[in-house]
This record gives structure tokens, C-alpha cells and sequence, in this order.
């Protein structure tokens, strides 16, 4: 394997009316599969995976894990599917004209829209890319998180771990079913895959089985008041080594959300989590006056 190892970090707070104060910080590392970095970029069949963590507005956080399935054409044909969602949802989503009145809704046609808007610019039928996404977005006093594959979010109320996303994997019952009625099977390959390929049921692109391979958002509302600690949004490579009571108990006592993000991070390493990790961890404030914590 080929290792890069970055360590990302950032820290905002947010002043609003009616919202409350919270800390983002990121920590990210990233593992590279040494096997797709060949001379020609020609006869590489695996994945290439790059996860993306980053805070739009001060209001809004994305992780989202791409990989590309029969990457076997040169390197100047590759297209960035994760970097298209990067750039392109969250604005679609601020101009939703229910971005406010009914947010639920406008995260799902965003969803949508931004799937069907990047398989019509992606062109090239040679490679056949996809990228899972997980959001939380802040409106007022209430967090929605939205999801579409295998990337999690996860908080602490009141001391407790509470999954506030559900992973898209083929063989759970409900996600067979629509894949099966789709037309589409699963089976398994050394897991549990659509068509044979893909293991989760649930992601941008995948043009080759978009019939099967939804990007429709899974979403949950909390409301932030003082129960709420702070939210994990990780990708699968922490989710794989570490459970959700284990990253809440890990980092409960710290404070500094930078510290605690890069303690899950190097856990999930030391544990040998072959995948990339993503995580973000976001302390809310609310009812604790708000001062008690520095920016960078």
C-alpha cells in the first residue's frame, strides 16, 4: 500500500440569531492503494479512494469517500466524482427555494440533481466512478443529516452514542429488495455486492448500475440543545475497526475537537483499518456560553 498521511484542521465559530455556537475541526488520512499508480495508469483494476471533509458557510460539512471501479484508462480521462459533489451540492441545496420552509425535501432533490447533473457531464464509458456522501447541515437549532452510502455520522446526547445515519449495504433486507425488483442482484464477493461490483447500494455515479445504485439521501433531524455534545461524521474507514459507542467513550473527554478527530483517526489506524479515513468531529456549545474555547 501507498501511505499519505494529511492532517487537516480548521476552527470557526458560529455566531447566529437563532443557531448556536459550534466548533468544526478535521482531521484526515488517507490511504492510497500503491497498485493504481502504475507507470502507464493502463490495466489498473482496483479502487483508487480520496476522502473529502470540509465546512461550506461555517453551516455545513461533507465526507464524502470516492472510488472508482475498472479504472483502466489513462490518468487525464479520470474524472473527480467526489470533487464534482464537492462543488456542486451544497450550492445546489442553497438554491433550492425550500432550502428553509421544508429542508428535508430540498436536501433530497439536491441529492438528486446533483447525481443526474454529474452523469450527464461525466462522458467517458471507459470508467465507471462513484462516490458516497454524508452531510450535516445546520438550520436554526436543528441538524439534518443526510446520507447515501457507507460514510456514518454519529452523536453523543447526554452522554449516549446515537447513529443518526443508516450505511447503504446491499444485503440489508430493504436495499435488496429494491435492488432485486430494480432488475439488479446481489452477491457475494468476498462481501456483498450489487451486481458482483459494488459494495454498497447507495452512491453518485456508478453509471453502469445506476438503475440499481440509488443517490437518494437517507435523512434524519436532531434538534441541538444542551444534551447534544458533539457529532462524529466519519467515512467506513473508522466505522470498519470502530464502533459507535467506542468513538463516542474514546473522545468524550476531550475537549479540543482537533484532538479528538485525529485520536479516532490514529485509533482506526493503530487497529489496521485498511481503508481511508475521514473524520470530523463537531462539539456543539450550546448553553455553555461559548467563551470557554479559543479560535484558531
Amino acid at each position: 500500500m501507498g501511505y499519505l498521511n494529511s492532517v487537516l484542521s480548521s476552527s470557526s465559530q458560529v455566531h447566529a440569531d437563532d443557531a448556536p455556537e459550534f466548533d468544526v475541526l478535521i482531521a484526515m488520512f488517507m490511504l492510497l492503494p500503491r497498485s493504481c499508480y502504475s507507470d502507464s495508469h493502463k490495466n489498473c483494476l482496483g479502487k483508487i479512494l480520496t476522502d473529502f471533509a470540509f465546512s461550506f458557510g461555517e453551516l455545513m460539512i461533507l465526507v464524502a469517500d470516492i472510488y472508482y471501479e475498472f479504472a483502466w484508462n489513462d490518468s487525464d480521462t479520470e474524472y473527480d466524482v467526489a470533487e464534482y459533489v464537492k462543488q456542486n451540492l451544497f450550492s445546489n441545496l442553497i438554491r433550492h427555494p425550500k432550502f428553509i420552509s421544508d429542508t428535508k425535501s430540498a436536501i433530497a432533490d439536491a441529492y438528486s440533481h446533483t447525481d443526474s447533473e454529474f452523469l450527464k457531464s461525466e462522458n467517458n464509458q471507459n470508467r465507471d466512478a462513484g462516490s458516497t456522501a454524508s452531510t450535516a447541515i445546520l438550520v436554526g437549532d436543528r441538524l439534518l443529516v443526510a446520507n447515501v452510502g457507507d460514510s456514518r455520522a454519529v452523536i453523543c446526547r447526554g452522554g449516549n452514542a446515537i447513529a443518526v445515519s443508516r450505511d447503504h449495504k446491499p444485503d440489508q433486507t430493504d436495499e435488496r429488495q429494491r435492488i432485486e425488483e430494480a432488475g439488479g442482484f446481489v452477491m457475494w464477493a468476498g462481501t456483498w455486492r450489487v451486481g458482483g461490483v459494488l459494495a454498497v447500494s447507495r452512491a453518485f455515479g456508478d453509471r453502469l448500475l445506476k438503475q440499481y445504485v440509488v443517490a437518494d439521501p437517507e435523512i434524519q433531524e436532531e434538534k441541538i440543545d444542551s444534551s447534544l455534545e458533539f457529532l462524529i461524521l466519519a467515512s467506513d474507514g473508522l466505522w470498519d475497526v470502530v464502533t459507535n459507542e467506542e468513538a463516542v467513550a474514546m473522545i468524550k473527554p476531550i475537549q479540543d475537537p482537533k484532538q479528538a478527530a485525529e485520536r479516532l483517526m490514529k485509533e482506526a489506524f493503530q487497529r489496521g483499518s485498511a481503508d481511508n479515513i475521514t473524520c470530523v468531529v463537531v462539539r456543539f456549545l450550546a448553553n455553555q456560553g461559548g467563551s470557554s474555547r479559543n479560535t484558531e
